[in-house]
């Protein structure tokens, strides 16, 4: 079933009969257009895809389903939007609520016909559940990082510093056929592996100390998301300890993901293990996410998730100990959640590697 008739479907959910989409994420999902700028309209019978005069044969390449309307005025295309939706004859517009501004909101409550109802996730309701295109998408993603860090581990070492290992791994990424990398890389090197989010510094990496690298490959704009930490030289019984436990609480957590499981009882899971073992406060983050078009989607094992797993999601798993001022580990894999368990489809080694 494709996108358009699963959200069609969604409409008396939503009590809508037509839906303007701004969110450019939800636009490349629905229609396959890869340019920067465009709205689209669907309702009940009809599919449009509305840009400016850049973008009109590539969107008629793309977008095969689509009626491509190019906009009046690039600048102001208010007055084409709302135009094509009184044409299409919709009573009841939905339109995204986190994606339109409220000057755009009050122009198109001015001139367009219908009802505007706010919606929430609507199309990222479909986004959860990846099709059998996506996922093969998002294994190409997850070989590429795998390969990277194989070859990164080959260049660590003392004096060398972490920008320069971020750049190795993009250069390598994109020599695998990666579009770019999925976000800043990590690169996080002895106290500074202590910061969840470490953006590689100008900082040389030392002996004695940790490396997390935190890392992913765009594959046509599918998205890998990867996490090891590796040691240079002994960096003494305490990091090793951390390194044990954050490896067996991500071993675990992955053994309980299934179709059914609630995000909450993930998280919560993950966090009862590492607090057991005494380093509960320094773990402050979820245990992971949904990834696809983007790195971060739903759904999200949080405290406060409501969502359950269900087959066809790509989840991470990503537990992590963080002692400021000392440094810190994560470990990270990509999770298709399968009907009859799951597959971890990144591969990189994870036993802890001292170079």
């Amino acid at each position: 079933m494709d996108q358009l008739t699963r959200l069609r479907e969604r409409f008396a959910a939503l009590g809508i009969d037509g839906m303007l989409i701004t969110s450019p994420t939800n636009r490349r999902y629905m229609t396959d257009f890869t340019g920067t700028a465009g709205m689209v309209l669907i309702s009940k019978d009809d599919a449009k895809l509305l840009v400016d005069t850049r973008y009109v044969e590539q969107a008629m390449a793309q977008a095969v389903q689509f009626d491509v309307i190019q906009y009046k005025d690039s600048r102001v295309p208010y007055e084409t939007v709302s135009a094509e939706a009184n044409r299409m004859g919709i009573t009841k517009l939905g339109f995204e609520q986190n994606f339109l501004t409220f000057s755009a909101y009050t122009k198109y409550q001015e001139q367009i016909k219908a009802e505007l109802v706010p919606t929430d996730e609507a199309v990222e309701h479909l986004r959860m559940i990846k099709t059998t295109d996506e996922i093969a998408k998002l294994r190409t993603a997850a070989q590429i990082v795998d390969y990277a860090f194989s070859q990164i581990v080959e260049f660590i070492r003392p004096g060398v510093t972490e920008k320069a290992v971020a750049n190795h791994l993009e250069f390598t990424m994109r020599q695998q056929g990666a579009e770019s990398s999925s976000f800043d890389i990590i690169v996080a090197s002895g106290y500074r592996s202590a910061l969840p989010h470490g953006v590689a510094s100008d900082k040389e990496i030392a002996s004695g100390e940790m490396v997390t690298l935190d890392f992913g490959a765009t594959y046509k704009g599918y998205r890998s998301d990867l996490t090891r930490t590796v040691a240079v030289g002994d960096p003494g019984e305490q990091l090793k300890e951390i390194y044990q436990i954050v490896l067996d609480a991500e071993l675990t957590t992955i053994e309980t993901l299934r179709a059914g499981i609630s995000c909450k009882e993930v998280d919560d899971m993950a966090h009862e293990f590492i607090s057991k073992r005494g380093y509960g406060p320094y773990f402050g983050h979820g245990t992971g996410h949904g990834i696809g078009l983007d790195i971060h989607e739903e759904p999200f094992f949080a405290t406060r998730s409501v969502k359950k797993l269900e087959a066809g999601m790509v989840m991470t798993v990503e537990p992590g100990i963080y002692i400021p001022k000392l440094g810190g580990v994560r470990i990270e894999d990509d999770v298709l959640i399968t009907t009859t368990g799951n597959e971890v489809i990144t591969s990189a080694p994870k036993q802890l590697i001292t170079l």
